[in-house]
This record gives structure tokens, sequence and C-alpha cells, in this order.
């Protein structure tokens, strides 16, 4: 039975709470969730790769769950999200990191990649585009224009959240009848609705998609990716079109991508097992 610890991580000026598991001598990896999760969206993950003797952290982000929420929009900058992923790395006594994201937090990966090669081995991406195929994508393609309405809805002050916080309970079905059947369990829900009735959570959480359209940093880092990097989707994503997938690789030196034909945006839900696969032998290979 793996046991986990439950810590507050110093990083970037904010307290990070980071569940961790595995012996403290292994290589580390790091987990990133995504929007609306917390750290729960790994646990089929954790266990799997503590017991293959690796170190791992899965910190619930700022502005999720239990961890800190600084206030404003330009505090969730993706420049910032990456700078709690550096400070994660130090904090853990390491010079790098295996760093895994899934939807925003495969957004503040790929960022984290681009700003800090140095301080990564290697790089998994679920589900989330570089970003420059997702803006590039975005404002030409008409079927991902309408996937993405909701990002132009999430700028509207004080609405969105004080939306959600009526409709918590038709968000948690809304994500168990986008995933494979059986993906989510009523309990699973349950954790979820916890996380979100957080003080702050659910403006925090939307200030993610603000910072994103308002509050971009300049200058970016160069979209090259040197970090070798393994991308896996889930072909059924109804928020992102598959295509994108393989138009990132062009902005990776060292990258593959595998396709998973019959799962959702939330692929290490659906296919746990094919995912934690995929992980092993991509962080086990030797350049």
């Amino acid at each position: 039975m793996i046991l986990y610890d439950h810590a507050t991580i110093k990083t970037n000026g904010v307290n990070l709470h980071v569940v961790q598991a595995g012996p403290p001598d292994g290589q580390l990896v790091i987990l990133l969730h995504g929007f609306p999760e917390f750290w729960y969206g790994w646990r089929k993950q954790i266990d799997f790769l503590a017991e293959q003797g690796y170190r791992v952290w899965v910190p619930d982000q700022r502005g999720y769950n239990i961890s800190d929420k600084p206030k404003g929009i330009a505090a969730y900058k993706l420049n910032e999200l990456a700078k709690d992923v550096i400070g994660l790395i130090d904090a853990a006594g390491c010079d790098t990191a295996l760093l895994v994201g899934h939807d925003w937090g495969a957004g503040v990966a790929w960022w984290t990649a681009c700003s800090y090669p140095e301080r990564l081995s290697k790089l998994v991406i679920l589900n989330v585009p570089h970003l420059r195929v997702f803006r590039q994508t975005v404002t030409t393609d008409w079927t991902q224009m309408k996937k993405s309405w909701y990002m132009g809805y999430f700028q509207i002050p004080f609405l969105p959240e004080a939306l959600f916080e009526r409709m918590i309970p038709q968000m948690a079905r809304g994500i168990q009848e986008s995933a494979k059947p059986g993906a989510f369990t009523d309990e699973d829900m349950q954790a979820y609705q916890s996380a979100w009735a957080q003080p702050g959570a659910l403006r925090s959480m939307i200030n993610w998609y603000r910072a994103a359209v308002q509050q971009m940093p300049t200058p970016e880092p160069g979209p090259t990716v040197k970090v070798p990097t393994l991308i896996l989707w889930g072909k059924k994503d109804f928020a992102l079109n598959a295509e994108m997938a393989q138009e990132s690789l062009k902005f990776c030196e060292d990258g593959r991508l595998i396709y998973f034909e019959n799962a959702t945006h939330w692929l290490q839900h659906d296919e746990p097992e094919q995912v934690n696969e995929a992980l092993k032998s991509f962080f086990s290979e030797t350049s």
C-alpha cells in the first residue's frame, strides 16, 4: 500500500498543497492537473508511478483546492505558473524533473519546457496542444472556435463564477457524461465538488482563463521544445481538435505522439492502464 504525504510547499511566493508518494531518493515526477480538477485527478497514476520507484509530487496548482489563491488576474500568468513548477523542483532538492501535465496543467508544462528546458529531463503532455498551435487554430478554424467559446465567456467579470457556484452538481454530472462510462464515480465527483467549494477557488480557477487572454506574458520564450516530449491524446476530446496534437510535434526537437482512439479529453481517467504503461516506457528510455 502506497502512503501519501500531504505537504505544504512554499514556491514562488505561494504555498501549494502537494501530495507526495514514492521513495525520497527516486527520480522526481511532477504531475500537473488542469481545469477544473485538483491533485486527485492523478489518483490512477500516483500509486503506479510510486511503485515503479519514482518520487511523485502532485500539487494543487495555485488557485485550486487548498493551495493559496492569490488575488488578481495577473497572479495566474503562465510565467508565474511555470515559476511555481521550478520552485517545486528546487524544494525537492533536484536539478531536474519529469513533468507531466493534462489540460491547463499541460499548458503550464509546455510553457515550463520552453522557458526552463534545463530543469526538465522529459515532458509528457495529455490533450493540450502547444500554445502556438492553439492560438493559430482557434483564430482560423471554425470548429475549434465553437469548441472554445467558453474562454470568451470566462472573460466576463464575476458572472461565470457566480453561475458556476449555483451549478456545481450539474458541472459534476457534465464531467462524468463527457468521459468514458465509469471513468468518474459519484464518490469522485463528491471530492471534486468539495474542492470547488473551497473559499475563493471558483474565481481563482477561472482567473487562469482570464490571465491567458488578458495577461499574456511578454516576451514569450522561444517556441521550440528541446526536452524529449511525449504527447498522449484522446481522440474523442470534446474541447480540442485532435489535429492540433500532430501540429504540436512541429515545435518539438524530439517528440512523439500516441493517439487513443476511444478516449476523451479525460484521458488519464478513461485509460489509466494504457497511460501508465506509456509513462513507464517513456520514462525508462535512455537517450
